[in-house]
């Protein structure tokens, strides 16, 4: 295949190449030694899903301390958008560095942490008057949605749907749906949670959006009551929970109820935000304007940073000093923001998902025609999933799932699962990510596919 190398670092480092290279087994030595380090000094409930030590990574690719050079199907979880490094990314951030790296915002104030909040106010869907807090991670905005939602509606009950994913504090835990590894033997969790069912085509027998809606909102009067109702909250493409795309009218119908009985809407966009599906924002394919939309992962290049971003009669609602937190919006993250934003724009990244898109879904098609265990293609643009079953029955199949993954590592991939049954793969690659090395990736899976 013909390389491709990453432009240099912004501070004059060496450019990676752009291959599939391996130069000793997964793992190797050096990586072995570092998990030995691990076992020793981490936690034990922290796992991870390669046992490798990164040393480097940019482009498409993630470097080992072994010198093994692994395509990235991942983007550590649809993080690195803008590539691992990103040239502006790191010019950004070093100069913040030499300027000051903390304050506190709410002791005293920043440039970065409000243009960040203007920048977001400008780029979620609709066109009303918005305001924007920030936060550290994706669940820790979560929690702020619904605190704020709360807050302004004087109401208590949230609905979250099944297959959700929200994070793993208290409250969010709560509002996510899968019990193992996020929820078992953490609780008790937060009261006043619901969960009503989901639009998903593949297993839902052939409901179209609105009737999916309709069964959803009849099970919110009867059990819950709108009345009772704070907000609900809904990822636009289940992430964690296998990819999964509602019918086309599921989430407008949603809307147009919440809207109608005075509960707030909140889209949770942390996986789907920033380019990742095609669009800015994933809301914008079923032209959905949320009450409140959270962001994190892919905002900042890497760097932890998130946010609530709403109608202002809702964000306002808190009493002063009600948001907050010692490292929200950190100088140093809304720097990177702000520069992976940039990139984002100025690369023409979001027209470049689509293209991801088209590849990811024309060759995953491909496969499903030739492999009856593939029961579902589904996704948009560079945030695609297929769906491993038993060809006879149509039964989740997640032990064909991990053998695909574990070939998959041991060639040189980074490839994640996902979904309630364990039985979906996900693809995420970086933005950045040459169509050679997309294409080579793709490969090894459908080679793992055969080797199962």
């Amino acid at each position: 295949m013909t390389l491709v190398d990453t432009p240099a670092t912004a501070t004059g480092g060496p450019a990676l190449a752009q291959e599939r290279r391996l130069v000793t087994a997964i793992p190797g030595p050096r990586s072995q030694e570092l998990l030995a380090r691990k076992a020793s000094a981490v936690a034990a409930g922290v796992g991870h899903t390669l046992p490798i030590s990164v040393v480097a990574a940019g482009g498409g690719v993630v470097v080992d301390a072994d010198g093994n050079s692994l395509i990235d199907l991942g983007s550590g979880i649809a993080v690195t958008g803008v590539g691992n490094s990103a040239p502006r990314v790191v010019e950004a951030v070093t100069a913040q560095l030499n300027a000051f790296t903390h304050t506190c915002f709410t002791v005293a104030p920043y440039e970065g942490y409000v243009a960040v909040a203007e920048k977001l106010n400008e780029l979620t869907p609709g066109d009303h008057v918005k305001r924007t807090a920030l936060f550290n991670s994706g669940a820790e905005a979560v929690e702020n949605a619904v605190k704020i939602a709360r807050h302004y509606t004087k109401k208590q009950a949230v609905v979250a749907f099944d297959h959700a994913y929200h994070g793993r504090t208290n409250l969010t835990m709560g509002l996510t749906a899968k019990n193992q590894p996020y929820k078992n033997g953490f609780g008790p969790f937060a009261p006043e949670i619901y969960r009503a069912p989901l639009s998903y085509p593949f297993r839902d027998g052939g409901l179209d959006g609105r009737e999916a809606a309709a069964r959803a909102i009849l099970g919110i009067e009867k059990q819950i009551g709108a009345e009772n109702l704070a907000a609900i909250i809904i990822e636009p493409i289940q992430g964690e929970g296998g990819f999964i795309v509602p019918a086309p009218g599921f989430l407008a119908a949603l809307v147009e109820w919440a809207t109608a009985n005075d509960v707030v809407f909140i889209a949770d966009e942390v996986q789907t935000g920033f380019a990742r599906t095609g669009a800015w924002f994933a809301s914008e394919h079923e032209g959905i304007v949320p009450d409140l939309i959270v962001t994190a992962k892919g905002i900042a290049g890497g760097l932890p940073l998130s946010a609530v971003t709403g109608r202002a009669e809702i964000m306002d609602a808190a009493q002063v000093g009600g948001l907050g937190g010692t490292y929200t919006g950190s100088p140093l993250a809304c720097a990177a923001a702000l520069a992976t934003i940039e990139t984002y724009a100025e690369d023409g990244l979001v027209e470049r998902a689509k293209e991801i898109g088209s590849v990811l879904i024309g060759r995953l098609n491909a496969l499903r025609t030739a492999d009856a265990r593939i029961g579902d293609v589904r996704g948009r643009g560079a945030m695609v999933a297929i769906e491993l079953v038993d060809p006879e029955t149509g039964a989740p199949d997640a032990a064909l799932t991990g053998k695909v993954a574990k070939y998959a590592h041991e060639q040189g991939v980074i490839l994640l699962t996902c979904g309630t049954y364990g039985n979906v793969i996900r693809f995420l690659p970086p933005l950045t990510i040459s169509d050679e090395l997309l294409i080579e990736g793709l490969g090894v899976v459908a080679e793992g596919l055969k080797q199962a």
